[in-house]
């Protein structure tokens, strides 16, 4: 069983957020492997291509995830718990709009309203918010989150152990989705990764699994293009954009 150190939600509740906490969720290491994982469960989504979506990022913290939502050109709401790791997600001035919620008890929206769902190292507090209505808080949770026939969602976690594994997979499929687990590098403790794929009022098949070639994901497209797209799409949003130069999206030599 891992340590207490390495499973924040024994700690304390998740509306309970350190100071250290989210200053190492915005180390340059935890920033990377959150945008991975982000790409990972958009691409599990299997979103139309070249298309905006209405998306919702469940526990979206400080909005690492939904930068990347932002980065692919999506629309997002995020909802969290911690009103203390929304407020470092509305100082980084993130595009998404942002909702204090508890996805135990369910999500406020009418039916029909998302293209899609995603959720990154959330869903295992669930398990540990309160052992004795775990399996109400997780059908409160799925059955919210059935908003229309065709949708999709991703949750990326980090299971304790294979018995909750089976708890949340089990209980996802009586709340009536389809789908089931997406386990990426099972062979390697380090990088694998674990991706609940759900549908809802559609039948579908489960994406292939990663298992060779680069662990560290794909990396993210971030070159001139990338970058002139970005800040137009900022400017048609009033926010304040610099002025774009000669050197605007110009690679720098690395320094030794």
């Amino acid at each position: 069983m891992a340590s207490s150190c390495r499973r924040p939600e024994h700690t304390a509740p998740p509306e309970v957020v350190n100071v250290c906490c989210v200053l190492l969720l915005h180390s340059s290491r935890m920033i990377e492997i959150q945008t991975q994982m982000s790409e990972r469960a958009v691409e599990l989504l299997n979103l139309p291509e070249g298309k905006p979506c209405f998306l919702l990022d469940v526990g979206c913290g400080s909005g690492l995830s939904g930068d990347f939502l932002s980065e692919e050109g999506h629309y997002w709401v995020g909802v969290d718990i911690s009103t203390a790791m929304l407020d470092v997600a509305l100082d980084r001035d993130v595009e998404g709009d942002l909702l204090v919620g508890d996805m135990g008890q369910g999500m406020p929206f009418r039916p029909g309203t998302f293209d899609g769902c995603i959720s990154i190292s959330a869903l295992q507090w669930l398990c540990n918010a309160d052992k004795r209505h775990t399996f109400s808080y997780l059908k409160f949770f799925y059955f919210s989150d059935k908003n229309s026939r065709g949708s999709r969602a991703v949750f990326q976690l980090y299971p304790e152990n294979s018995e909750q594994l089976e708890l949340i997979t089990t209980q996802a499929m009586r709340a009536g989705f389809g789908g089931g687990m997406v386990v990426d590098y099972p062979n390697s403790s380090k990088a694998k990764k674990f991706f609940l794929c759900l549908f809802a009022g559609v039948t579908g098949v489960l994406p292939k699994v990663r298992n060779k070639g680069n662990m560290k994901g794909k990396s993210v497209k971030k070159g001139k293009d990338w970058i002139f797209e970005k800040k137009e799409r900022r400017r048609r949003q009033g926010k304040e954009v610099r002025a774009d130069t000669k050197y605007t999206g110009r690679q720098r030599k690395p320094h030794f």
